[in-house]
């Protein structure tokens, strides 16, 4: 019998024995030690720099150290990390057959049930810690108890642990007990890298970038506090009389001190005490926020790409939209990469494993579902309809998601008992509905022919079923005609206009400053196409009332 070779994307051959053992778990007191430095107190530029100089040279410890610290320590970058990785971790799944046999859509119903576990999004978040670091490791403990092999964990591992081939300071290897460097074991491992630069993985990583700007913040947070301590009370002037002993004097003094933290002390009353208050505080204080703030929009663009979604910003036309198209942008090559990274680590080795050695395999994909604008739909079809084009019911439901009525079910209809369907199969009794009252500002009843070659609109349809039962043939009611095409007409133009504004009123976090970005927005919203669709309106308003009166006379 003739066996095949299992060997992972990278041709490292998958040794059974050891895959359902645990080969890299914590050990206190070994090389693989949980307990971590913290190379960000005092940090300063040369100690910064040096922590890097250390990983580029294939050292990641300090600077895997450093980065922890950071994510702990700075509240707007673990808020921005954490919701980019939260993002794509929390997207759903689908799992496509390598081909159409029924062989391929077994392995991607085995794939598709494991991926129903419960702490797939949890595994999927530490594995997107590359996002930060630059690259993350996780072990895959596989179990056979129910007879396939199935992961039966995901573990993280630490990013110290790894190393990089010192050859290339790319392949990644890994420390054994005795902390020296060996290569990843075949279907052990998911290694992730998703870079926010190219290059080597250990400067690939944004936390290299933020480090930098957290120090600098850091610095800045400190003379803030300095600052405030310092200039937040008002100085206290202690004065005494002529002939003050030293003893009254250290009394004074001890009075004055304890004023600013017990806002409390007695002192004899030869003595005073002024309180002298530092004018301009305020705009001084205000320096120290403002850096701060530009330091952490830096950081949001560094992570997410834009400042809208993280960070109150007034003005900047329709920027609520547009920032989050480019942090949508990111989550798709995020979900992209992931979704191959799983695809070459985790799919493969579980198809070899349980069916062996494949010509194509199932493919993960990771992607939030279109959303369809249904109205824009809506809009764009429905002239279509009136002029003809015949459209199955059932796509409208099904695109809508409706369900069809079923005989003797109640149905909704438009106010007014107007519903007629398009179409030569009119409905009768919609028919009928055109004697109500309420439509008779849309038509009026006179003998005559509909010309051939004019747009048929619902409301002709429904005349030509009462010509056929023997009724009189109603007249469209221009006006009511004109509005319709006016709606069509000027729909997008307002969704487009309305879609800016809409933009403005996802960012602004109070009326004042929606009204302040309207104000600064307003010269350039763009209502040309607006204004063209109310004109060609009020043209063909003005020319339909001319030809009614030369009609008449």
């Amino acid at each position: 019998m003739k066996t095949h070779l299992l060997v992972d994307a990278y041709g490292r051959p998958l040794e059974r024995s050891t895959l359902t053992e645990e080969v890299m778990g914590a050990t206190l007191g070994g090389v693989r030690s949980p307990i971590t430095g913290y190379p960000g107190d005092g940090l300063n530029p040369q100690r910064l720099s040096a922590i890097l100089r250390e990983a580029d040279m294939g050292d990641p410890v300090r600077y895997m150290e450093l980065a922890e610290t950071v994510e702990e320590r700075d509240l707007h970058y673990v808020g921005v990390l954490g919701t980019r990785r939260r993002s794509v971790a929390q997207l759903p799944f689908t799992v496509e057959p390598g081909d159409d046999s029924a062989e391929a859509e077994r392995h991607a119903k085995l794939l598709r049930d494991w991926l129903q576990r419960d702490e797939l999004q949890t595994d999927l978040f530490d594995v997107l810690d590359c996002i930060g670091k630059g690259y993350s490791g996780t072990e895959i403990i596989w179990d056979t108890s129910m007879g396939d092999w199935m992961p039966a964990r995901l573990e993280r591992r630490d990013p110290r642990w790894f190393r990089f081939a010192d050859h290339d300071l790319t392949t990644p290897m890994r420390l054994d007990e005795s902390g020296q460097k060996i290569p990843l074991e075949g279907g052990k491992f998911i290694w992730a890298q998703i870079a926010a630069k190219s290059g080597l993985p250990l400067r690939s990583g944004i936390a290299r970038i933020v480090a930098w700007a957290w120090m600098f913040k850091a610095f800045t947070q400190r003379d803030w506090a300095i600052f405030t301590q310092t200039y937040g009370q008002p100085v206290r002037v202690g004065k005494w009389g002529t002939g003050a002993s030293e003893a009254d004097k250290a009394t004074l003094f001890r009075a004055v001190a304890n004023i600013a933290g017990d806002m409390a002390a007695i002192i004899p009353d030869s003595m005073q005490i002024e309180f002298v208050e530092s004018g301009n505080v305020g705009a001084a204080s205000s320096n120290y926020k403002e850096r701060s703030d530009w330091l952490d929009m830096q950081v949001s663009k560094a992570v997410l790409g834009q400042t809208a979604t993280t960070d109150a910003v007034t003005g900047g036309l329709g920027s609520g939209k547009e920032h989050r198209q480019v942090q949508e942008d990111i989550e798709r090559s995020d979900a992209s990469a992931l979704a191959g990274i799983l695809n070459r680590d985790l799919v493969r080795p579980f198809v070899q494993l349980n069916f062996g050695p494949q010509k194509v395999y199932p493919r993960i994909k990771i992607a939030r579902p279109d959303e369809e604008d249904l109205a824009a739909f809506a809009t764009a079809v429905t002239p279509f309809i009136d002029r003809g084009l015949p459209v199955a019911q059932s796509a409208i439901y099904a695109r809508f998601g409706l369900a069809e009525p079923k005989a003797g079910e109640a149905i909704l209809r438009a106010s007014g008992g107007g519903n007629s369907a398009a179409g030569d199969g009119a409905d009768p009794e919609d028919a009928k509905g055109t004697d109500d009252p309420g439509r008779k500002s849309e038509i009026k009843r006179k003998p005559g022919v509909f010309k051939r070659g004019k747009p048929v609109s619902g409301m002709e349809t429904a005349a030509r079923a009462l010509q056929a039962a023997g009724g009189d043939i109603p007249e469209v009611d221009p006006v009511a005609d004109l509005t319709r095409r006016m709606e069509d007409l000027a729909a997008p133009q307002m969704e487009r206009l309305m879609g800016q504004i809409e933009g403005m009123v996802e960012v602004a976090t109070s009326l004042e400053e929606l009204r302040e970005m309207l104000l600064a927005a307003f010269p350039d919203l763009d209502a040309s196409g607006l204004a063209r669709a109310l004109a060609m309106g009020l043209l063909a308003a003005g020319l339909g009332g001319r030809a009614m009166v030369a009609e008449d006379e």
